[in-house]
């Protein structure tokens, strides 16, 4: 079978066409250097938590791989929202909204600071669905991570498109957890939320710039990043069980807010733990699940 004519420059995919994104492949060689951890520890830091060591060849964080590959993406090619234009590796479709949804991860062993990391991604998969805000599309990414010390991370990524809605409309609010075993505040202010994109190089406008998250985004405050709710509650779970984790998988169900948020944790079996962020409102923001070997 043929492939459909790809859209031209500046346009956005019709799904048809953006099928042909999957299978795409890109391959590159990172590292996340003392420098880069520091940038890491500095935005990522709470009371409740130490500061890890960050010299070359100290273990890296779980999840701190995240910071090893940023997009050195000219301004030129900078869409409005602060993401590099789309077209190349992820398709352009028709949405002005991009958010990472969530995402499952498997881990042999720990990668190093200054550790070279190979990254193989490939896209996998390219859905459009319609959902109580209209239509809407999720592509998955899978990579494959891999140390010159032999450590691996299977990861597959999952990236929600939206259209901007005319208002922000919150979604339906899951109840915290009644009786956690662990509950932790942490701060989530503008400083925070800057140092963690400065860290990870994500120039998205919704975590930092207030009257773009507000006026054209039309979220009622700044964004805090999933990915930094997934590692703070990804610290807090090793932290609180003493154990590495074999096997995490996250999932965004409510944006949350600049102020502040709490890291919760359920027992969900005696090698898992079920966490989530909540907001000062009482409800769910990330979900997540810790595994470890018994």
């Amino acid at each position: 079978m043929s492939k459909s004519q790809g859209p031209m420059q500046g346009e956005a995919a019709t799904p048809e066409q953006a099928q042909d994104w999957v299978g795409r492949v890109d391959s590159r060689t990172g590292a996340v250097s003392p420098e880069f951890a520091g940038m890491v520890m500095g935005a990522l830091g709470h009371p409740a938590a130490p500061q890890p060591p960050i010299h070359t060849g100290a273990p890296l964080p779980v999840l701190w791989h995240w910071v090893a590959f940023p997009e050195f993406v000219p301004i030129s090619e900078i869409a409005t929202d602060g993401h590099p234009k789309l077209g190349g590796f992820l398709p352009p479709l028709p949405f002005g909204r991009r958010m990472w949804a969530g995402g499952k991860l498997s881990f042999k062993g720990r990668f190093a600071v200054g550790e070279a990391i190979t990254k193989r991604s490939e896209i996998l998969s390219v859905d459009f669905k319609t959902g109580h805000t209209g239509d809407m599309a999720f592509v998955r990414v899978g990579h494959d991570l891999r140390g010159e010390g032999g450590a691996q991370i299977r990861e597959e990524q999952d990236i929600v498109y939206l259209p901007i809605p005319d208002q922000f409309r919150a979604p339906r609010a899951i109840a915290a957890p009644e009786s956690p075993v662990f509950s932790e505040a942490v701060e989530v202010g503008p400083v925070r939320l800057f140092r963690y994109s400065a860290a990870t190089y994500n120039a998205h406008r919704i975590h930092y710039d207030r009257d773009y998250a507000t006026g054209a985004e039309r979220y009622p405050g700044l964004v805090v990043h999933g990915p930094m709710q997934a590692t703070l509650l990804m610290e807090a779970a090793m932290r609180h069980t003493g154990a590495t984790p074999t096997r995490f998988s996250f999932r965004g169900v409510h944006p949350m807010f600049d102020g502040h948020l709490h890291l919760q944790a359920e027992a969900d079996g005696p090698t898992a733990l079920r966490l989530c962020t909540v907001a000062p409102e009482g409800h769910q923001g990330l979900q997540a699940r810790f595994e470890w070997e018994g």
